[in-house]
C-alpha cells in the first residue's frame, strides 16, 4: 500500500482531454434534459419528496444499508415512526439532502459547515471531523488495507478548507461544471473527514453542487443508482485515481453517471406526469365531488399515504379524509393496507414506476 498525499485543488494539471470534453456535452444534454422536464411539473415537492427517497435508498444500499420500497413509504419521517433500522437511516439522509438543498437555495454556497450539518443529520450525532489517527479503509473480502486517508486533524481542516474554496470559487480554475463535480466528489471520499458517513455524505454533495451551480433546480437526480449497479468500478476507480493520477477513467465513469441517471430520471418524470393527468381525468369522470389537485399532489408526494397525510394537506377532517381514501380505492386508484392499528393507501401505479426505474 502506498501512502498518499493529496493535492490541493486544484492543481492537477491538465485534465480536460477530447474525450473528456465530448462526454461531457453529452451529459450536458441530458441534464438540460431532466431539468427542463422537471421544471414541467406542477408541484415540484412531489418530485423533492418522492425522488430525493429513491436517492437516498440507493445511495444507503452502497454501504449496505439496504431498506425495500414498502418499508421505506410506510415509515413516517414526521412523527419518526420507521418500519425498521435501515428505513429510518434512510429517512435520516433524506431528510439531511432536503435541509441542505433549503441551505443552498438560500445562500447560494455550499460551505464546511452546511457538509458538517449533513452529514450530522445522515449519521443522527455531532462527532465531526477525526481528530484522532487509526481510520484505514480496508478491502472487504482480505481485510487487506487499501487506503490510508490524511490522519492528523490539522491535515483534514485544512484540506477540507480547500475543498470548500475550490466549491465556492469557480474563479480557480475553468475545468467544467460537470468535472468539477466528479473531482469534488474524488478529493472528498479522499480526504475522508468523518469517522463515518462519508461515502453518503459526499453523494449529497454531488446533488447539491449541481443545484448550486445551477445545472439542476430540485435535487433529484439518480446518481447512486448508477454508482450501486457499477460498485466495484466506483471503488476501484477511485483507488486507481489515486495511485496513477490519471483522472480520464474516474471521470468519464462520473460522466457516465450523470447521462445515464439524467436519462432514466427524465424518462421516470414523463412517466409520474402522465400517470397524475390519467389519474385527475379518472377522477373527474368517476368522483368529481371529491376532486382537487391537492388531493392528486398528496397521493403523489406519498406514494404510501394515510388519513393522517391527507387531513393536514387538505385541511379537512380525519372523517372526510378517510372518505376521500376510500373513494379512491373504490377506484383502484389506490389499494387498502393495515399496518398495526393504521391503514396505509398505496399508490400502485407510481409504486411501479418507482420500483421499475432503471431496470
Amino acid at each position: 500500500m502506498t501512502t498518499h498525499h493529496l493535492p490541493t485543488l486544484p492543481n492537477l494539471g491538465d485534465i480536460e482531454t477530447k474525450v473528456i470534453l465530448k462526454k461531457v456535452a453529452l451529459a450536458h444534454k441530458a441534464l438540460a434534459e431532466l431539468k427542463g422536464v422537471a421544471a414541467s411539473m406542477p408541484n415540484q415537492s412531489i418530485l423533492i419528496n418522492t425522488l430525493s427517497l429513491q436517492e437516498a435508498k440507493d445511495s444507503s444500499a452502497i454501504e449496505n444499508i439496504i431498506t425495500t420500497h414498502d418499508d421505506l413509504y410506510r415509515s413516517d419521517s414526521a412523527q419518526r415512526h420507521f418500519v425498521t433500522i435501515a428505513a429510518k437511516e434512510v429517512h435520516n439522509y433524506a431528510e439531511a439532502l432536503r435541509a441542505g438543498f433549503e441551505r443552498i437555495r438560500q445562500t447560494g454556497l455550499l460551505t464546511n459547515n452546511d457538509i458538517l450539518d449533513i452529514q450530522a443529520g445522515i449519521e443522527q450525532n455531532q462527532a465531526g471531523y477525526r481528530k484522532q489517527s487509526g481510520t484505514a479503509l480496508k478491502n472487504d473480502q482480505t481485510g487487506e488495507v487499501v487506503y490510508l486517508p490524511p490522519q492528523h486533524p490539522d491535515e483534514i481542516v485544512a484540506l477540507m478548507n480547500n475543498l470548500e474554496q475550490f466549491i465556492n470559487q469557480p474563479e480557480l480554475c475553468d475545468w467544467d461544471v460537470l468535472v468539477k463535480m466528479a473531482v469534488i466528489h474524488h478529493q472528498f471520499e479522499s480526504i475522508h473527514p468523518f469517522y463515518d458517513g462519508n461515502g453518503r455524505t459526499g453523494r449529497v454533495i454531488n446533488i447539491l453542487y449541481l443545484v448550486q451551480q445551477g445545472l439542476l433546480d430540485t435535487p433529484i437526480l439518480y446518481l447512486s443508482r448508477y454508482i450501486n449497479q457499477n460498485k466495484a468500478d466506483y471503488y476501484r476507480l477511485l483507488q486507481t485515481t489515486r495511485d496513477t493520477k490519471d483522472w480520464t477513467e474516474w471521470l468519464m465513469y462520473m460522466l457516465d453517471a450523470v447521462e445515464q441517471t439524467a436519462v432514466q430520471t427524465t424518462e421516470l418524470i414523463r412517466a409520474i406526469k402522465a400517470l397524475m393527468q390519467q389519474y385527475k381525468h379518472r377522477l373527474r369522470d368517476e368522483k368529481p365531488k371529491i376532486y382537487s389537485q391537492d388531493l392528486i399532489n398528496n397521493i403523489f408526494r406519498h406514494p404510501y399515504t394515510k388519513i393522517d397525510f391527507v387531513a393536514d394537506e387538505l385541511k379537512v377532517t380525519r372523517q372526510t379524509a378517510s372518505k376521500y381514501l376510500d373513494e379512491l380505492v373504490t377506484t383502484k386508484i389506490l389499494s387498502k393496507h393495515r399496518l398495526g392499528k393504521e391503514n396505509y393507501y398505496l399508490n400502485d401505479g407510481l409504486f411501479e414506476l418507482l420500483f421499475n426505474v432503471g431496470r
